[in-house]
């Protein structure tokens, strides 16, 4: 009873709007503390350079004023205590929402005391009383700026400031005779005073209005965008966290204006399909949806590592050894998609990250399991649509686009061992059409040719199958692949004391910057016109 009571209290507390952000308790709580340790750090300094000046300045031109010592001495034990609180809670504490918000009003009412004491014993020094009031305003102004707040709240901390301050004021104009009537001192007082607090309130309502605007629309159902991880032809990546989970998520984000209502209704039936797959090699989907604006979001684990493509460009080709681990990992995950009627559609070295899961290093992960492209259908009898990655399409996507199966996915999977060992693709073209066409027509060159690196005859072979132009000399499945990879004979230039001296490394490295991902392109070929010599519009 009393672990759903919290549960319930937590739930209580998400629902309630904050005037600062925040998608959990802790991170409002840590947010707040961060703009209160800012602000007092101003306060401090800010009084410190002002009693440096007023102190300078007496003594530079003589200037005598009852009372100095007595308005000094507090000063300094007001700045005493609020460097006590400062260092002692908001910097090196945790305290909770409510206790920051005390020490909020607790500092506002000892500065507005302090200034006031200060106009009402320097009296007879008829500038003490307006600058007490302009030094209040300052703090009320900064406090405004940086200290979450509502306009109300706002509005009642200011007045806590002014009103001490206001009555020295009074206090001053009673004792001495000053440039202006008492009634009319007074009152020009308070009416800067009201219209300080309006000014202030008003302000931070604006500025906090907007920033919890913002966070609002970071925020998709319980997930809290964070940060972009990576971008695709017609979406985005974001690293996340879930609200009550408190666990790191990657969100994907497809742009509706970039895709029919028809593609979403079909890309939202794809991610319940891929929902089901629970192979330790497919990446897990956690929830999907969309909000308000029609955005189309899918919720996937976060996975801490590096994508097969950057792995090649920052490291360049990869041992036999890790390719042969790879790549029998990624069979797995194919195998049991297909099983259930899924195709990839789009293997490639982006949509294969390596991660670390359990303590195990070198952990494939297959991604985007045709989600993120552009969906389009036959544009007339003879004019098919091609989807993928030019350098990793298999004959077949152009010759006949219509008909895809697993031998599809295996095609891909060769490039992207080909690339591995090579760090170079298969073909190399000026244009996508030219790429693809080479697919179809040009026999891959021997891995052996472009690299000193030692490839087992044995996996070369494995590869070269896997690039055969005929979907039926390629390996039966995913499984048949990775029998054949197991034949290769085990290389010693990896093994597992290699791979976590390898990650151990890698994550001593800064985080590279958000990627950009090879784009997953849709090709018009209009085959009819190919097949009596028309140029292709």
């Amino acid at each position: 009873m009393v672990e759903d009571a919290a549960a319930s209290r937590k739930l209580i507390a998400q629902a309630k709007p904050r005037p600062w952000a925040g998608v959990n308790e802790e991170e409002a709580r840590a947010y707040l503390q961060a703009r209160l340790n800012l602000y007092s750090k101003l306060l401090f300094w800010s009084f410190v350079t002002l009693m440096v000046f007023l102190s300078g300045m007496y003594q530079l031109f003589n200037i005598k004023v009852s009372n100095v010592e007595i308005v000094f001495l507090g000063a300094a034990v007001m700045l005493a205590a609020m460097a006590l609180i400062w260092r002692g809670v908001v910097v090196h504490g945790k305290p909770s929402v409510e206790r920051m918000q005390a020490i909020d009003i607790l500092f506002a009412t000892t500065i507005g005391l302090s200034f006031g004491a200060s106009a009402a014993l320097q009296y007879e020094l008829k500038p003490a009383a307006y600058t007490s009031l302009i030094f209040a305003s300052f703090t009320v102004f900064t406090r405004a700026l940086l200290v979450p707040s509502s306009a109300r709240r706002t509005a009642i901390v200011s007045s806590l400031t002014f009103l001490p301050v206001l009555g020295g004021g009074v206090f001053a104009a009673f004792m001495v005779e000053q440039d202006l009537p008492a009634a009319a001192y007074i009152g020009g007082g308070a009416t800067f005073c009201v219209v300080a607090i309006v000014i202030a309130a008003n302000g931070s309502g604006i500025i906090y209005g907007l920033h919890r605007r913002i966070d609002e629309a970071m925020q998709l159902g319980q997930y809290k965008l964070d940060r972009r991880i990576g971008e695709g032809g017609i979406g985005s990546v974001y690293r996340a966290s879930h609200a009550l989970l408190r666990r790191a998520t990657a969100i994907k984000l497809l742009k509706p204006d970039r895709v029919s209502p028809d593609d979403l209704d079909r890309f939202e039936r794809e991610v319940q399909h891929m929902s089901q797959l629970t192979h330790p090699n497919t990446v897990a989907v956690y929830d999907y949806g969309r909000n308000l604006d029609g955005v189309f979001y899918y919720a996937m684990e976060y996975l801490a590592g590096i994508d097969l493509e950057q792995l090649v460009q920052r490291f360049g080709a990869q041992p036999a050894g890790r390719v042969v681990h790879i790549l029998t990992q990624v069979c797995g995950a194919l195998q049991e998609a297909h099983d259930a009627g899924l195709i990839h559609r789009d293997i490639k070295p982006a949509n294969i990250i390596l991660c670390e899961r359990g303590g195990v290093p070198d952990f494939a992960k297959v991604v985007d399991y045709g989600l993120v492209k552009e969906i389009t259908h036959e544009t007339g009898e003879s004019t098919k649509v091609i989807l993928g990655t030019p350098a990793y399409l298999p004959p077949e996507a152009v010759t006949d686009p219509g008909r895809m199966g697993p031998a599809f996915d295996l095609y891909a999977l060769g490039c992207v061992g080909y690339f591995l060992l090579t760090g170079r693709k298969v073909f190399q073209g000026k244009t996508d059409v030219e790429m693809c066409l080479q697919h179809v027509t040009q026999p891959p060159k021997p891995m052996s040719d472009l690299t000193t690196a030692l490839i087992p005859a044995e996996l070369e072979t494995v590869i070269l199958r896997c690039l055969e132009k005929a979907p039926s000399d390629r390996y039966a499945s995913a499984t048949a692949l990775a029998d054949a990879l197991a034949t290769v004979p085990p290389a010693r230039d990896w093994d597992l004391a290699h791979a976590r001296t390898w990650w151990n490394d890698f994550r001593a490295m800064p985080d590279p910057t958000p990627k950009h991902d090879t784009a997953t392109l849709t090709i018009t070929v209009d085959l009819g016109a190919r097949s009596s010599d028309q140029p292709a519009p």
